[in-house]
């Protein structure tokens, strides 16, 4: 059996013709076709070389492949082949080339997928009033059968939302005063105007700021907890249990929850906003020399006592929205832990865009109070 071999001759013009002859095949065991490919390698890139497979006694696929590799996955004009050479070929080529495809340009995708927005919009908003509906309805009950009220679980909501989260909103609350305080400093120092930074940190801080930070920080720490909480008990069958046993998972579940959040709301702003305002009097006393005593005794005359009720009523609201979109979105997580993740994330993300938006909206009408 011989071994896959070749010779090259030249024609009275200079162009060389390689002739291919033996056995090209995996049959012949002396053959290494990476040896041969390296010694025709000169020949494969000479465009005008000459190629006669016509007396190759055998040809398979890991001959043809040596040989098709160099030539660059391609047949021309310059290779002589048997009609069965050329279809083993062929079916090479076929094998290692891809198909083209003709990309359809789909013009209404975008409109696909701004409808499906939509539609996904309005179904979780249409499960939001409906869960609003059902808390409305279990609150006319309980004032009905007040006996039926979850106490136990309200006050555990209040612990957990209201006391635990003292630290963390009077810690933050300190550190962003004192930011707020250096900066303000600085710039009305430049102007002689050191006693405005009474105004504008008490205005700013009591009727804007504690609130929405009081409420991001809940949304990141109760609203999240609240949404967790609420999906693994949908993962382990604990909701699904209430109903089987007759009772309201929104009375025992989500009802705690919102009024507990919503009660206490008020009160955490009153103490972020304090703390956020005892930032920014360190910072005053250091940067502009105003005594925590003025700051506090000249606090009260340049801020109206209006913007501490819209204050308390802006964290009233935030607690409500925050502690409804947690239950929502709670209540909608299927039993996986990717739904719980995903959901979870929606939860917190969706909490402080519905804060931002009411704290917009009430600004607008409560423009000209207070101010």
């Amino acid at each position: 059996m011989a071994a896959a071999n070749f010779r090259v001759a030249q024609d009275d013009q200079g162009r060389r013709h390689v002739q291919l002859f033996g056995q090209w095949s995996l049959r012949a065991p002396s053959n290494d076709f990476a040896k041969l490919k390296k010694l025709l390698e000169p020949f494969f890139f000479d465009t005008f070389t000459k190629w006669d497979l016509n007396e190759i006694e055998q040809l398979d696929a890991a001959g043809a492949s040596t040989l098709l590799s160099g030539w660059g996955n391609k047949l021309n004009a310059n290779i002589s082949l048997r009609p069965e050479q050329a279809e083993l070929f062929n079916t090479l080529i076929g094998l290692t080339r891809p198909p083209s495809k003709k990309i359809d340009r789909d013009w209404l995708s975008p409109l696909n997928a701004l409808g499906k927005g939509v539609l996904h919009l309005l179904h979780h908003f249409t499960e939001f009033i409906h869960l609003l509906i059902l808390l409305l309805l279990e609150i006319s009950y309980l004032f009905r059968r007040p006996q039926d009220f979850p106490w136990r679980e309200f006050s555990a909501n209040v612990y957990k939302s209201g006391v635990n989260a003292l630290p963390v909103t009077a810690l933050l609350g300190f550190m962003i005063g004192v930011v707020m305080g250096y900066l303000m400093s600085r710039q009305l120092h430049s102007f002689g105007a050191d006693i405005y930074i009474v105004n504008i940190l008490g205005l700013s801080i009591i009727r804007e700021l504690g609130p929405v930070l009081m409420a991001v920080l809940v949304a990141g720490r109760s609203g999240s907890a609240m949404t967790a909480q609420i999906g693994v008990m949908r993962v382990t069958d604990e909701i699904d249990a209430l109903t089987t046993m007759g009772i309201s998972r929104t009375l025992r579940v989500v009802l705690p929850k919102v009024l507990g959040l919503t009660f206490v709301a008020p009160l955490l702003v009153l103490w972020t906003s304090g703390w956020t305002l005892v930032g920014g009097a360190f910072a005053s006393n250091l940067e502009l020399g105003i005594s925590f005593r003025f700051f506090f005794d000249y606090l009260p005359l340049v801020v109206q006592p209006i913007n501490l009720t819209l204050s308390l009523f802006k964290g009233l609201m935030f607690g409500f929205v925050v502690a409804l979109v947690a239950c929502h979105f709670g209540l909608r997580i299927k039993p996986n832990t990717e739904s719980l993740s995903n959901s979870t994330t929606s939860s917190v993300v969706t909490a402080i865009s519905g804060v931002i938006l009411v704290n917009a909206w009430f600004a607008i009408l409560t423009r000209g109070i207070g101010v």
